[in-house]
Order: C-alpha cells, then sequence, then structure tokens
C-alpha cells in the first residue's frame, strides 16, 4: 500500500475528516492531503504523530516500514 493510501485509510478508519485529522496530528489541512496524494512524505516528528495517533486508537501502522524505505524527508 503507498503512503498515501495508508494515511487516508488511517484517516478514514477514525471517521475523520482530513482537517480534523490534521489537528489531531498538528499539521496543517493542506500537509494531511498532500500525503494522501503522494504528493509529500512527512517529516521524522510527523510520521512518529502518525504512530502515536495509531497507537492510542489501535490501528495497525507499522513506522519501520515507512522510515526503511525511505519515505521520511
Amino acid at each position: 500500500m503507498k503512503f498515501g493510501e495508508k494515511i487516508k485509510h488511517i484517516r478514514v478508519q477514525s471517521l475523520l475528516s482530513q482537517e480534523a485529522f490534521a489537528k489531531e496530528l498538528g499539521v496543517s489541512y493542506s500537509t494531511v492531503n498532500r500525503w494522501e496524494k503522494d504528493k509529500t512524505k512527512p517529516n521524522y516528528r510527523a510520521l512518529k504523530s502518525i504512530d502515536n495517533f495509531c497507537k492510542i486508537h489501535k490501528i495497525s501502522f507499522d513506522i519501520s516500514e515507512y522510515a526503511l524505505e525511505g519515505h521520511i524527508l
């Protein structure tokens, strides 16, 4: 699964809009939008926020899968 698809899956599974998901992660709406369209990748801080969000909400997310594939800019 591409990173953008995974982010959208996490967001939809959480029943959140892009704006609400962005607020949860401490990023802008446009940042989440760009992630979902695979236009950009999250930095390490944002990736850790995604990982923490998933742990809290019991959503499967393997941070190492994206870190090891060079997805972190």
